[in-house]
Parts: C-alpha cells; structure tokens; sequence
C-alpha cells in the first residue's frame, strides 16, 4: 500500500510540474508577443508612424502645403486615443507595402482595398471605409460608347501603378491598352490631354474631376464596380495590433465618428477651397 501511495504521489507531482512548465512556457510566450506588438512600439516612442500615399480626398496637400484629407483625421483620431504623436510618412502606391513590411511605419491608413492577394502579405483590419470605382472617361473620345465597348484593343485605360483600379481594369476589360503611373492626378490628366480615353478611381474623385472640367470629362456610367471595403494594413504576427485596430473601428464605427468623417470629405464640398 505505501508503495502504490508513493507511485502516486509521484505522478501527480510530475503532471503538476508538467502542467506548470506548460503554463510558464505559454505565459513566456504570451509576454513575448506583447512585447514585439507594434503598439509597445508606438507606447515607447510616443509617436504612431502611419504610412499613406496621396490621393483626394482620402491624403493631399492644401494650399500651404499640409497634409489634409479623411486619412489624416483617421491617423490623427487614432494618435490622439493612443496618447501619442502621429508621424504621417508619404510613400508612393507601389511601394508602399514593402515598405510597411521593411518597418518603415507602423500601419498603412491609406484608402488600401482588402484584397486576397495583399492580404497573402499584410494583415488587414476591419473596414473603416466602403467605395467602389467608377469610370472617368474623355467625354469626345468615349461618346455614344457602351461598357462592353471599352474592351477593346483600341481604347486606352490610365491608372495608378499598383492600386486597385489598375488590377480591376486589367480585368475588367483585358483587351484595352493600359498607361500607369504613380499618382491618380497624372492618369487623370492623361484623359485631360486625350492620351487615354479613361480612367478609374474611387469616387469621389472621378465624379469631382468631372464637375471641374465639364467640357471634357464625365462619368460615363451610373454604376460603381468593385465596391468593398477599405482596411488599416499592418506587418503580420502581431494579433495585439490586429485587436486594437479592430476596437478601434468598431467602437467609431458606432459612436458615428466614422461615417461623419467620411462624410465631410466624400460627400460635401466644404474643403474645396482649401485645396484649390
């Protein structure tokens, strides 16, 4: 009997010791993840990086050359709830993915479409942000043309090197010829000068190039395509990030913060002046 007792005993002191190595590993674990967070970063430094590239109205420059736009009250927003500073750090479109992995800021908040194939790169939060493209075409060169129409070997298609638009065009209407460049404002102006007969981008853009330059440009179509959701990007394995990004939204998603922002920048003209 003392024998069977002692054999006991010593199972369950070596499970019980098992049982907290385990715990002690995952508790190691656990404190080292939180640890290597981005967001222990940005507490310690005392300033948030937000990477962003520059399109209207979600990034660009007013008249005195400050960074205004829906992204920088978003960046602003999120700096402000953290506590800290907010750096924004412009980077062109095609780039600005591996530089987020590269560490050269710590999240993207910069109008990003969540896409299967970014997302096989970055991680994505919750949408902040819905829209969809539309067509902006040169009135003279596109006039009388159907949607099917534009799929053709003889229309051309400007865009912006790496962004949505670009991909969606390519497949939307794989027979056109395809300009790209680094910034909205230069595929835009392409169709100003009949270079090419259309371009895409996420409105509210195309619809305010139209109202500026009635005589040359409209938007041909009623319709938006591609319409989904706009996500903050950040560098993968990194859950406490992903978590507080994603309260983030929910909680201004409901408090209506969001969608007043939104509003201001897509949907009224109050700003104009102080960019044009």
């Amino acid at each position: 009997m003392n024998i069977a007792r002692r054999l006991l005993a010593m199972v369950l002191v070596a499970t019980l010791t098992s049982v907290g190595f385990s715990q002690a590993i995952f508790a190691g674990t656990s404190q080292q993840l939180g640890a290597e967070s981005v967001i222990e970063t940005i507490k310690k430094r005392g300033v948030i990086k937000i990477g962003l590239d520059l399109f209207v109205p979600w990034s660009m420059r007013d008249k005195n050359g400050d960074l205004v736009g829906f992204e920088l009250d978003v960046g602003r927003k999120v700096a402000e709830d953290m506590g800290v500073e907010v750096e924004f750090i412009p980077t062109k479109w095609a780039g600005i993915i591996p530089a987020l992995v590269a560490g050269k800021f710590d999240v993207i908040i910069s109008g990003m479409t969540v896409t299967p194939a970014r997302n096989l790169t970055v991680n994505f939060t919750e949408p902040y942000a819905f829209s969809g493209l539309t067509i902006l075409a040169n009135t003279a060169m596109t006039k009388g043309m159907s949607l099917e129409d534009y799929n053709s070997e003889d229309i051309t298609f400007a865009c912006r090197r790496g962004a949505t638009p670009c991909v969606f065009i390519q497949n939307k209407f794989p027979k056109a010829q395809l300009l790209m460049f680094d910034e909205d404002g230069a595929a835009t102006q392409e169709v100003l000068n009949g270079n090419a007969h259309a371009t895409m981008a996420s409105e509210p853009g195309p619809s305010n190039d139209a109202r500026r330059n009635p005589d040359i440009l409209s938007v041909p179509f009623n319709q938006a395509f591609d319409a989904g959701g706009e996500g903050f990007a950040m560098r993968k394995s990194d859950p406490d990030a992903l978590a507080y990004f994603n309260s983030w939204i929910r909680r201004h998603h409901h408090t209506g913060w969001l969608k007043t922002t939104h509003d201001y920048w897509f949907r009224g003209d109050a700003w104009h002046d102080q960019v044009e």
